[in-house]
């Protein structure tokens, strides 16, 4: 398993936050990417809003859309299924897997990045969710989405990424990880942005703050408003002299709680793989990690080694508790624990 360093670093003129060890080549998003969230019913309801939003609220109808890393096609697909709205779509993704064309025809994909050679491709609508966070030069990602919309009128753009700045707020130790090595507030997103010869229309904080979601459109006439590193290099601060604590601290509590009884981590995405990483690397402590993915059930984390389950594993593995990766998802778990007939613990 290839393993790399975090070297988090904060600017101080503009607030951005990137990791500077980051090396893209210990990075493969193939086929075997799994980053599917829709099987979490809070989650699938968060992506029906925002592409109703999409719809019924910014117009979205009658419109080309095109999809910078689309993954699986879900989000997409919610845009363009309902014929009433008009819209056809294309997704590239170099990790995408299913069928080249569906709905008729109306929605196809591509299995590559989305770059300047892609500008004969028409596109009244620009959508990267989720992707620019990934990325460790995203001015370049920017300038490569802008040349590639060279001959196209008007587009309108959105992108969605982490929150940097509610993650130091919160002191989320576990939502540090490689792959996202470029992390924003709204304030050097829109500096990004604007750099790369946009003009942002808004930025504002959805799923609980979590991300942001911004709307730009390509500037004739590209102007760069004062760069403004807002809290991060206070929060910064704060957070590098509170992080071996935080995670002693977790440590602590884990030891503790495997004393009443078995303990289990809910989500084997990227935050629970973290977290095991930080508090358990040897496998002592946790139990196992639970996740709604039936693609990742009856595996294992790597690195660790812990078992990932369904929900209904943590019967066999008599887990007491659960430590949540994400109290979004609180009132959803706590539903399916109900309708399985479940009686554990959640921890926050």
């Amino acid at each position: 398993m290839s393993c790399g360093e975090l070297e988090l670093t904060a600017c101080s003129e503009c607030g951005f936050v990137f990791n500077s060890g980051f090396d893209g080549s210990k990075l493969s998003y193939g086929a075997d990417y799994d980053n599917i969230q829709s099987h979490s019913p809070y989650f699938s309801r968060y992506m029906e809003g925002l592409a109703k939003q999409l719809l019924d609220e910014d117009g979205v109808r009658n419109c080309r859309i095109v999809e910078v890393g689309c993954g699986k096609g879900e989000f997409l697909r919610l845009l363009v299924t309902d014929q009433a709205y008009g819209n056809t779509g294309i997704g590239f993704d170099p990790s995408y897997v299913g069928v080249d064309s569906e709905l008729d025809g109306r929605l196809r994909y591509e299995r590559r990045y989305y770059d300047e050679s892609c500008a004969d491709v028409p596109a009244d609508i620009i959508i990267c969710r989720h992707v620019i966070e990934h990325v460790s030069d995203p001015i370049e990602l920017l300038c490569t989405v802008r040349k590639a919309l060279q001959n196209t009128v008007s587009p309108r753009i959105y992108f969605e990424t982490p929150c940097v700045e509610w993650i130091l707020k919160n002191k989320v130790i576990w939502d540090f990880f490689y792959e996202h090595c470029s992390l924003f507030t709204a304030s050097s997103l829109c500096t990004a942005f604007q750099q790369a010869g946009f003009t942002v229309d808004r930025v504002r904080h959805v799923f609980g703050c979590q991300y942001l979601w911004l709307e730009a459109r390509l500037d004739k006439k590209p102007s760069q408003l004062p760069m403004a590193p807002g809290n991060i290099p206070r929060l910064a601060k704060e957070y590098s002299v509170e992080e071996q604590r935080l995670r002693d601290d977790w440590g602590a509590r884990l030891k503790m709680l495997c004393k009443q009884g078995k303990v289990a981590i809910w989500g084997a995405g990227a935050k629970g793989t973290t977290f095991a990483h930080l508090v358990d690397p040897e496998c002592r402590y946790i139990e196992c990690l639970v996740d709604l993915n039936p693609g990742k059930q009856g595996k294992y984390v790597p690195g660790t080694g812990h078992p990932i389950v369904g929900v209904e594993g943590l019967v066999e593995h008599n887990v007491s508790f659960a430590i949540l990766m994400n109290p979004n998802y609180r009132e959803e778990n706590e539903s399916l624990l109900a309708a399985a007939g479940i009686s554990i613990q959640l921890i926050e």
